[in-house]
């Protein structure tokens, strides 16, 4: 080769995700928090592209921020930002949020199902609090995502049965029927149960309800169906996932609580139980 010829320049080399969500944040300036996927692949996500591999990176800002989305920084607005994680050193939104803005972007079913049952599944937050930020961005009308918050829910019922499960074991309550119906003899259906201890008269109900536009008429139901069964001397006792993940020890506590004091009640009326 002539030593006088120019030689071709190396390419630059490529950018770390890190790189890119300090210049997201340092062009969107005070107040600023990375969501969207970026948030996503901060909070761990298998399901969210690595960070090196996100180009346009998702910022929250303030409503009233005076800035506009350029090619690399797609900006996201709130009325009431949510208190950031710091993660790796950045500002980061929660997941719930992080995930809504993330779905927002997103047209393929398959991506926005494994996102939303990650968030389940790898126990970064309970399906409500996802559900209700899909609300609140408008995007349960768009169908892959309705399909999607179902598969959320199915999953998340899933972990609190199991979570049920395991706090009976654990804490050494007696066995209850599992997943039963009950009914009058001869008479209407009364509703289904995840536990029921029929000696004690006592049943247990996951509240895994998610908060969509028809949640006041789902809880009119759960009431219902609680005040009927108690009018019948059934003691109905209501946990929640967030209350089985969190305090697995104070809810067994509760259980037990109701089984014992069955001794000092009236004797319930006699129903019929079968399986669910």
């Amino acid at each position: 080769m002539n030593p006088n010829t120019p030689k071709t320049p190396l390419p630059p080399l490529p950018r770390t995700g890190d790189d890119r969500f300090r210049e997201a944040l340092r062009y969107a300036r005070a107040e600023a928090m990375l969501t969207g996927l970026a948030a996503l692949s901060l909070h761990r996500f298998t399901a969210a592209p690595p960070a090196g591999l996100i180009d346009r990176v998702d910022v929250l800002v303030p409503r009233a921020r005076r800035l506009r989305s350029t090619g690399r920084v797609r900006v996201v607005r709130s009325a009431e930002p949510p208190q950031p994680a710091e993660i790796d050193g950045f500002p980061v939104a929660p997941v719930p949020r992080a995930l809504a803005d993330a779905v927002a972007a997103l047209t393929d079913p398959g991506t926005v199902r494994r996102l939303l049952t990650e968030a389940v599944s790898g126990g970064h937050c309970e399906p409500a609090a996802v559900v209700r930020e899909l609300n609140r961005a408008r995007l349960l009308n768009r169908p892959h995502v309705v399909d999607a918050v179902d598969a959320l829910l199915a999953e998340g019922r899933s972990l609190a049965e199991d979570r049920l499960y395991a706090m009976v074991r654990e804490f050494a309550l007696p066995d209850p029927l599992w997943n039963v119906d009950l009914r009058l003899p001869g008479g209407p259906h009364l509703g289904g149960l995840d536990a029921y201890w029929p000696d004690q008269a006592v049943a247990v109900e996951l509240d895994t309800r998610a908060p969509r536009q028809d949640d006041d008429a789902l809880w009119s139901e759960y009431t219902r169906k609680r005040e009927h069964l108690e009018r019948l001397g059934i003691t109905v006792v209501h946990l929640t996932p967030r209350k089985l993940r969190e305090a697995m020890d104070q809810q067994a506590a509760v259980v037990r609580t109701a089984l014992m004091a069955a001794s000092d009640r009236q004797p319930a009326a006699y129903v019929v139980v079968l399986p669910r």
